[in-house]
């Protein structure tokens, strides 16, 4: 699509929404047929409009497979954008996505808290995520309120979703692994760790599945 025929179509159509276009066409290669659940932010409570929350939605979808997949939207630009269009990266270059072990997408809405506090952070500080990082929590369970091992993160690149060229730019899907605070402390003592971890998490667990029931560490 060129500049020019990206314009008119902007102007003639208020609701496209090309970012947002793409993200879905790519899920919807990965799950076919299947109607995610979708979880808007309220537009008050948007940072667009003055509030704290700088994502727009997530959509969660049943793999059938034991886990439901979690993707947001905000991190690259959703809407239409002269400023935008050709760009190298579309705004961070990539949305953010977990893949938890539940059966239902209501079992997963702490962890959409998690994800919009993620995503406040790097808009806040201007510090993006990538993949091999790690990112430490307080010790405590990454679900709030309840007892568990899985206690910080790693970033991955998405194990099924791909790398997409929009118009405009590159969308990486960086999805967060949950990790025990054993883990945690083995990468501060060698950050060579991270990769030995995913080494060994791939093998009974090549969709890198985070499970807020584990308790064995792989390190």
């Amino acid at each position: 699509m060129t500049r020019e025929e990206y314009v008119e179509r902007m102007n003639a159509d208020d609701e496209w929404a090309p970012g947002w276009d793409a993200i879905d066409t790519e899920f919807d290669r990965l799950y076919p047929g299947k109607e995610p659940a979708h979880y808007g932010t309220e537009i008050h409570a948007r940072a667009m409009f003055g509030g704290d929350n700088f994502l727009d939605g997530y959509s969660v979808y049943d793999s059938e497979k034991g886990y439901q997949h979690i993707v947001t939207y905000g991190m690259s630009e959703l809407y239409t954008s002269e400023e935008a269009f050709g760009g190298e990266y579309s705004r961070w270059g990539y949305e953010m996505t977990i893949k938890l072990k539940e059966d239902k997408a209501e079992d997963c809405l702490w962890a959409l808290d998690m994800l919009s506090n993620l995503a406040r952070y790097t808009y806040t500080t201007e510090r993006f995520f990538e993949a091999g990082e790690c990112v430490p929590g307080n010790g405590t369970s990454l679900h709030v309120g309840t007892d568990s091992f899985i206690t910080a993160l790693i970033t991955v690149n998405d194990t099924s979703a791909r790398t997409l060229d929009t118009l405009h730019g590159r969308v990486e899907f960086i999805q967060f692994v949950g990790i025990t605070e054993a883990e945690l402390n083995a990468i501060r003592e060698d950050r060579n760790n991270i990769s030995l971890l995913i080494e060994r998490m791939r093998q009974d667990n090549p969709e890198l599945i985070t499970d807020m029931k584990r308790k064995d560490s792989y390190l």
